[in-house]
């Protein structure tokens, strides 16, 4: 079988339509991961209605990335760990933009730091069995929905508006339940790992990045 075939085979093996790194999706994702930095930026200048556009812009390309992956069969293992990550930071850089402006208490940033730390501490296990990431829970798709609308409306009810209180008690009451299934789908991404070590063999250093690749 020629080095193509193997490929097509490999990349249909994985579920994945390609192992292509520029695509129109991951252009997309990584212009989403460009936008935090100024996204943090804005915040911290107080720049909250730019900043919440830009949150915005960052939403809808986050939905149409992924519908022309589906559409145009570009689904990448790139693609499907920009995407998170772009959602983590976003969250990371609105709960500390928030936090130093002291809209937002450091304990709730610490809560939700907590819980990325340990999910960093579980990369080294899963790369013994040939990962780098588990596969996206439904609990944690509803947590990051929800404090990624949560924290804006957050930020809006630190305003003048008229509205600003409403807004205020509806954001948080999503922060808290997004923080809690933040939790939760930690959890659950821990139990899926104690699951894998238990199934899986341990692979070496060459199959490992057999694996990953």
């Amino acid at each position: 079988m020629g080095d193509s075939q193997h490929s097509e085979v490999s990349v249909r093996e994985t579920g994945y339509d390609t192992d292509a790194v520029i695509t129109i999706p991951n252009l997309l994702s990584a212009l989403r991961l460009a936008g935090v930095p100024l996204f943090l930026a804005l915040i911290l200048r107080h720049a909250d209605v730019a900043a919440i556009v830009l949150l915005a812009i960052a939403s809808a390309t986050d939905w149409l990335d992924g519908k022309l992956a589906r559409g145009l069969h570009q689904i990448s293992r790139l693609g499907q760990m920009l995407d998170p990550v772009a959602d983590r930071l976003y969250i990371a850089a609105t709960v500390v933009g928030l936090t130093v402006r002291g809209i937002i208490p450091w304990w709730f940033l610490v809560v939700l730091l907590t819980r990325d730390i340990m999910m960093l501490c579980l990369v080294p296990a899963l790369k013994t069995r040939g990962y780098t990431s588990l596969p996206v829970h439904f609990v944690g798709k509803a947590a990051t929905f929800c404090l990624l609308y949560a924290l804006p409306l957050v930020l809006l009810g630190a305003g003048p508006w008229g509205w600003a209180p409403a807004a205020r008690i509806v954001g948080w009451a999503f922060a808290l339940w997004g923080a809690f299934l933040y939790w939760w789908a930690g959890a659950l991404y821990v139990h899926q790992t104690r699951l894998l070590l238990a199934s899986a063999p341990s692979l070496n250093g060459s199959q490992a990045r057999s694996r990953l690749h």
